[in-house]
């Protein structure tokens, strides 16, 4: 199964610029999970609510930093084959979004991402 969650969007504290540190900004992250249903399912307002959760306490400096931390929080928290996160600051630059992501797989049977 592969959960798609897109657009997901919030305002929060994220980025090295001075202003950034103050001033919550809109940030858009989207998720794909595939996980083995097995008669288990992943709830996904569960999963929005780990991933706003984590970015709105931690206030991030870097994105990297985000990205990391989410996919280890999902790993942690869920029984996931792979996972695909894009972390975006649609606002940052007048005229671009700027964008971050990264692809993990697990290993079921060591539970390591690669």
């Amino acid at each position: 199964m592969r959960i798609h969650i897109e657009s997901l969007n919030f305002y929060t504290i994220i980025g090295i610029l001075e202003f950034e540190r103050f001033t919550p900004q809109r940030v858009v992250i989207d998720v794909e999970i595939d996980y083995d249903y097995e008669g288990e399912f992943i709830n996904y307002a569960e999963v929005i609510e780990v991933i706003t959760n984590d970015m709105m306490t931690n206030k991030y400096f870097l994105l990297e930093t985000a990205l990391n931390e989410i996919k280890n929080r999902l790993f942690e928290t869920y029984n996931i084959t792979f996972l695909k996160l894009k972390i975006s600051k649609p606002d940052i630059i007048h005229n671009a979004v700027v964008s971050l992501s990264n692809e993990y797989k697990s290993d079921k049977k060591t539970r390591n991402n690669i």
